[in-house]
């Protein structure tokens, strides 16, 4: 532990392990649009073939109300003839339900969605009730401009009531216009939320609860945990954190993905969230899901373990104890490069910690497959994989970053030095200054100088000084006039530690390596 505090003082300046993690905030924009293929926002009920359909209101005539002209349908609609206005109801729902181009705006100009929505008071009359509630669905379904259409008219309280029907086609109609709702945006979000909904999403949450309902149901809750800027308030929404830790153990692949995404959401913030989420006792269960063979499955859980990760020592330790290191080094060389970016990421975050930490991610192997990423991953792997180098060279030992180096971490470092992106080879510049500076402690830091040059290091140093990036060539230059001009050496001769703990540098510090430290 001396070892990890004199490299801390020498080459963090003051930083900790949480100021070294990294959260999604910025640097992820990609992660939040790729959710829109992850999970889907929005879903409409579509019609495939008429006559399969479960509607509890069969066409009863040869003249289908699918047929109706959208004038027609509306005229039938406003008359007071409930038998016509399920008619009109029904066929408005099937042009909505088409497959593709369904005219969403063309109906909403008509004027029906005000019908649609008095309609789901028709108590006495629960085929009316489905018809319109599955005709606001799809409509909701669309743009926020939609979406707003079916607000607007003030449909949630009523679709609140519906969550309560007696008939489950009903009711689980409702779930989904709420889920389509919900999953518009912060606004609408909020909105669902405000109007108490979520306590009976909940309690829809039965051991008897059919599977179609229990899937939309846990989407529309995903859906309410989801969305940034801003993102949901922690406290409207925590409630459903035990139901989510219980539906982890639920053998249905939809159900999973969604409980997953509603804890990828939840986690995506500060500590106390994630220490919310970790009291209940689910994290053993989240990182078997690692193991999952559904990518759909996969992607969301690996998100919700590396969020968790972002957080303190003690919060990733508990990740570490439950075994993720151990299915890392798979992920790490996933077939889909998604998946190996995001591992890459929560590598990164966890060698952002304490030199225990590093040790049990080195003991692991993971170290080696990440190197295999530097050298040979797509880019944005490439990248995250440099932070979890450069991670690790911050917060190692000495001994530790001796490792690193007899790894063979120095080729594929300095290969990203001629990378396009400036980010990516400041990342590399300071994983190379920590080394070199701690092999300095050792009187080694010629012996690694060596090794970089001849990994072609020091041409593309050399390059880098004429950098447009003002960081950059700062960085560079810096390297090269410490480390590989004559002299550069003797300047910063490795520092020693005084009786206080502070580090002292000692211009005569001996070139011989003493027990524990490098070994190239």
């Amino acid at each position: 532990m001396a070892d990890e505090g004199r490299i801390r003082s020498f080459k963090n300046k003051g930083k900790d392990s949480d100021e070294m993690r990294r959260r999604r905030i910025g640097q992820t924009v990609e992660l939040r649009k790729a959710r829109k293929d992850d999970q889907l926002l929005k879903r409409r009920n579509i019609v495939l073939e008429d006559e399969l359909l479960t509607s509890p209101q069969q066409d009863i005539n040869p003249n289908s109300p699918s047929q109706m002209t959208a004038e027609e349908i509306l005229r039938g609609m406003m008359c007071n003839d409930e038998d016509i206005q399920l008619k009109a109801t029904q066929a408005c729902r099937k042009i909505l339900s088409r497959e593709r181009n369904p005219p969403i705006d063309h109906m909403i100009r008509l004027g029906v969605v005000p019908k649609c929505v008095e309609f789901l008071s028709k108590v006495h009359n629960p085929s009316l009730q489905f018809e319109a509630c599955w005709a606001l669905t799809n409509i909701a379904s669309g743009t926020s401009e939609q979406t707003q259409a079916v607000v607007h008219e003030g449909a949630l309280p009523k679709l609140k009531e519906l969550l309560m029907s007696p008939r489950l086609d009903v009711a689980e109609q409702a779930v989904w216009a709420i889920g389509n709702i919900a999953g518009d945006g912060p606004v609408t979000r909020d909105m669902v939320l405000q109007n108490n909904i979520l306590p009976i999403l909940l309690s829809c949450i039965k051991p008897d609860t059919s599977i179609t309902l229990l899937r939309n149901v846990v989407w529309a809750i995903s859906n309410l945990c989801r969305n940034k800027n801003p993102p949901v308030e922690f406290n409207s929404v925590k409630a459903c954190l035990p139901t989510l830790a219980q539906l982890l153990y639920y053998n249905d692949k939809d159900v999973l993905a969604d409980t997953c995404w509603a804890l990828s959401y939840l986690t995506d913030g500060t500590n106390e969230k994630i220490q919310a989420v970790l009291d209940t006792g689910l994290i053993n269960k989240l990182v078997e899901l690692l193991k999952s063979d559904e990518i759909t499955v996969l992607t969301p859980a690996l998100r919700a373990v590396g969020n968790i990760v972002t957080g303190n020592d003690q919060q990733t330790d508990t990740v570490i104890n439950a075994g993720v290191l151990n299915v890392m080094c798979k992920l790490l060389r996933h077939p889909r490069v998604n998946i190996v970016k995001e591992a890459a990421w929560s590598v990164s975050n966890m060698t952002a910690g304490n030199s225990e930490q590093i040790q049990k991610v080195l003991q692991a192997g993971v170290m080696d497959t990440l190197l295999y990423v530097l050298q040979t991953g797509d880019f944005k792997s490439q990248k995250e994989a440099a932070w979890a180098v450069t991670n690790y060279t911050s917060g190692g030992t000495i001994e530790q970053l001796g490792k690193l180096v007899e790894m063979g971490a120095l080729k594929p470092m300095c290969n990203l030095l001629n990378s396009k992106e400036c980010k990516t080879v400041v990342i590399i510049l300071d994983g190379l200054t920590n080394i070199l500076s701690a092999a300095n402690k050792l009187g080694e830091a010629e012996k690694v100088a060596i090794m970089i040059e001849e990994c072609g290091g020091l041409d593309s140093l050399e390059a880098l000084q004429s950098h447009d990036n003002e960081k950059v060539y700062d960085k560079a230059l810096q390297i090269i006039e410490n480390f590989f001009s004559e002299g550069g050496d003797a300047d910063l001769a490795g520092p020693q530690t005084n009786a206080d703990g502070q580090i002292s540098f000692n211009p005569h510090t001996t070139t011989q390596m003493p027990n524990g430290g490098f070994s190239f």
